[in-house]
């Protein structure tokens, strides 16, 4: 009995111990839930490229290194570009301007320097005052180095969580199935389902945004060849890349691209009734072309295809509005897991039969539950 008693109490400890830690682990990852979502989301967008570049690149480490920076570097370039162009066009405007705006051009001044590079490359490095400009960015810089840093911060937690996911996705997964598994295999399914999901959901909103910047690209380059004399569309390939990234912000979309873009033209026709005409085909083409056939026609062939496309677009707009930023990316991530439980799990916990790792029919698929060709490993 006393031997007994010891044991209970050693298991006690133990128990007492996991407690804490369970704590400690769970306050470490609500304090960066948006940065190990993010982390998470960044994994899933990547792993298609990993799985290719792996063929050709042996080394793991070298491979996940380099998806990442595949997915990572277009999107830079085309932010230091678009921040660039409009640092151009304002101060492109404030010269035009006699009087008022004096000390927010100087302010302005060293990005307006930085924004040069756009127009001229070769100004980085044959410019007589490059050194001089590098040192007014830094100074200036210096004095966010708080808000940059956390940012950094974050972002470094980001790259790490994505880099060992890909890097070590079959381990971990291989660890689980061991640790975790189940004589009936209904874990293993569950994992499988949610991981597959995962992969669809969060690879084909990169895919969908890639492709509705192609077509807006496209599109608004030959609206600016057929605008009257006179009125133009400024920067049209860059205005549909960014329509592109525009597809990822839940509600409102590519509006946020278009909209500004509208009111301008119409400004610009200075009330003229001949050249109205062409704000109004701006319109029709951006929300027919370039917003309504991608959500329509694209993205349900390249994302979520195993889920009720309304459920994931319900998923997206109420999870930033209940959890933040992040919501974007967790809400879609609750919905796979809570309709697997649902479909696989929960009928037969609830009658109390044997669970198996067969799924009962489930009414929130519209597609069939055979695995998808892109997505056949687990994380």
């Amino acid at each position: 009995m006393t031997t007994l008693g010891r044991i209970d109490r050693d298991r006690l400890g133990w128990w007492a111990i996991a407690l804490v830690l369970a704590v400690l682990v769970g306050y470490l990852l609500t304090s960066f839930i948006g940065t190990f979502v993010f982390g998470i989301f960044v994994y899933y967008a990547t792993r298609p490229i990993h799985k290719r570049l792996s063929r050709v690149i042996q080394n793991h480490s070298l491979a996940a290194g380099v998806s990442l920076v595949a997915l990572a570097l277009p999107a830079l370039l085309l932010a230091f570009y678009t921040v660039a162009i409009a640092l151009q066009e304002l101060n492109n405007f404030l010269e035009t301007q006699d009087v008022g705006y004096q000390p927010l051009q100087s302010l302005l001044a060293p990005y307006f320097d930085v924004s040069q590079i756009v127009a001229d490359p070769l100004s980085l490095l044959s410019g007589p005052g490059t050194l001089e400009t590098v040192q007014t960015i830094v100074q200036e810089l210096m004095t966010y180095l708080g808000f940059f840093g956390i940012g950094a911060l974050h972002l470094f937690v980001v790259i790490i969580i994505a880099f060992y996911l890909l890097r070590d996705d079959h381990r971990l997964a291989g660890w689980w199935r061991q640790r975790f598994a189940d004589s009936e295999g209904v874990m293993e399914a569950y994992m499988y389902r949610v991981d597959r999901d995962f992969s669809n959901i969060f690879f084909g909103n990169i895919l969908n945004a890639v492709l509705t910047g192609i077509i807006g690209a496209a599109a608004y380059s030959v609206l600016n060849v057929l605008s009257p004399a006179g009125l133009h569309l400024p920067y049209p390939a860059l205005l549909g890349l960014l329509t592109g990234v525009a597809s990822l912000i839940p509600v409102i979309g590519i509006k946020i691209v278009y909209v500004p873009a509208a009111i301008y033209l119409v400004i610009a026709t200075g009330g003229d009734p001949a050249l109205v005409w062409f704000p109004v085909v701006f319109v029709i083409v951006s929300f027919v072309i370039v917003d309504v056939i991608p959500d329509l026609v694209l993205r349900p062939y390249v994302s979520g295809r195993n889920l009720h496309l309304g459920m994931i677009m319900l998923a997206y707009i109420f999870g930033p509005l209940l959890f933040g930023w992040y919501g974007l990316f967790l809400g879609p991530m609750l919905l796979v897991l809570l309709v697997h439980f649902v479909a696989l799990v929960l009928p037969e916990l609830l009658v109390g039969a044997p669970i198996q790792p067969e799924a009962v029919p489930d009414p929130l698929s519209q597609a069939s539950d055979e695995p998808d060709s892109g997505s056949e490993d687990e994380a």
